[in-house]
């Protein structure tokens, strides 16, 4: 599963290393996996008091000592403390089919991931989202990036920021920090690491350390492809997408591809995405001067309540969920059904996110 992607490529045919029912704790069952990478897995968890979370399971054995160093990603999130940072709520260690393995819990976003989100709307994502997506990425890596000693990302991308709904509409959260590291503190730079798709030049053609400005180079990035449904210096030979050599040519601005770039979110995404990284502004002045978001439409008309209520399709998620909504204490699996729906079907968005943003605040329409 994209949105749960973790770091490196998928592995064999083995098994998952839990079961769903298992329990990891006296408060925390498996749900299902959803998603597994080259050294750990990801799964769908229940805690008895908080709800739905996602657990990462390493997949190798270690000693006591490596445990520790391998739950690396977990400590970084937990002093980072932002609403667009994935959030850890618990790390251990747990019995599975191999042995003992360790594992960090964390936010459980159903709405999938930013790729998940491109690829629902099959092209294009309005710019007022993409406003909201910059911002609010921008926000939460500016504090991991204005630390005493920074903590860079190294490996922003589609599939690594995720997306949820709350209260007040879209939010997206920054996840898989597998890479994170803190930066030399004389350097102000990591060791390079990161997507080849998302890999700053400096690092890409010139081998330097991954700075700060890596992770600005990645979010604009990202901004570029929400925008115009490619990557930016993107050569038209196929054989040079990812060639060192295309950053020798200019960058084509993204209103180039879309109508609806307004001048200054393009200008914004250009120095974003300027060659020579002292040139790229800083995280917290891309967080300020970054395009806010629109406000969602509001809710459909509603028949009246006298009308008989039919049981939902078996393909209709969304009547599904509002079903679900009535059941008394499943309020928050239906706010989830919901957004999972909405994440799949973009044109049902403006209908029904309104309700969502009510259910997330416990109120049921």
């Amino acid at each position: 599963m994209a949105a749960y992607r973790t770091t490196g490529g998928a592995t064999g045919a083995r098994g998952p290393l839990l079961t769903p029912g298992q329990r990891v704790h006296d408060g925390l069952v498996v749900d299902r996996r959803l998603g597994e990478g080259a050294f750990a897995e990801v799964y769908r968890v229940r805690h008895h008091v908080l709800g739905r979370q996602a657990l990462k399971l390493f997949k190798h054995g270690a000693s006591p000592d490596s445990h520790v160093s391998r739950l690396d990603e977990a400590r970084i999130l937990s002093t980072l403390g932002h609403p667009n940072i994935i959030r850890v709520f618990d790390a251990g260690t747990v019995d599975t089919a191999d042995g003992v393995r360790g594992y960090f819990t964390m936010e459980y976003a159903a709405g999938g991931s930013l790729h998940q989100l491109v690829r629902s709307h099959g092209g294009f994502i309005p710019v007022p989202q993409v406003g909201a997506v910059l911002r609010q990425v921008a926000d939460g890596l500016s504090v991991a990036h204005g630390r005493r000693q920074p903590v860079v990302h190294r490996d922003l991308s589609l599939a690594n920021v995720l997306v949820a709904y709350d209260e007040s509409g879209l939010r997206v959260k920054v996840g898989d920090f597998g890479l994170a590291r803190e930066t030399d503190p004389v350097t102000r730079a990591a060791s390079a690491q990161g997507t080849v798709a998302y890999m700053p030049p400096e690092v890409l053609i010139r081998g330097r350390g991954y700075s700060a400005a890596g992770d600005v180079w990645a979010l604009g990035t990202i901004v570029y492809y929400l925008l115009t449904n490619r990557f930016p210096y993107d050569a038209d030979d196929p054989a040079r997408r990812f060639s060192p050599a295309r950053f020798e040519q200019p960058l084509r601005p993204p209103g180039d591809f879309n109508d609806d770039v307004d001048a200054a979110l393009e200008w914004l995404v250009a120095e974003m995405l300027r060659v020579d990284p002292a040139e790229r502004p800083a995280m917290r002045e891309v967080a300020e001067r970054a395009v806010l978001p629109g406000h969602p439409a509001p809710p459909a008309e509603q028949p009246p309540a006298t009308a008989p209520a039919a049981a939902p399709p078996a393909d209709d998620p969304v009547r599904a969920a509002i079903a679900l909504s009535r059941v008394p204490g499943r309020l928050a699996d239906a706010a989830d059904q919901l957004e999972a729906a909405l994440s799949r079907r973009p044109r049902l968005r403006e209908r029904h996110l309104t309700r969502l943003t009510t259910w997330r605040r416990g109120v049921v329409q």
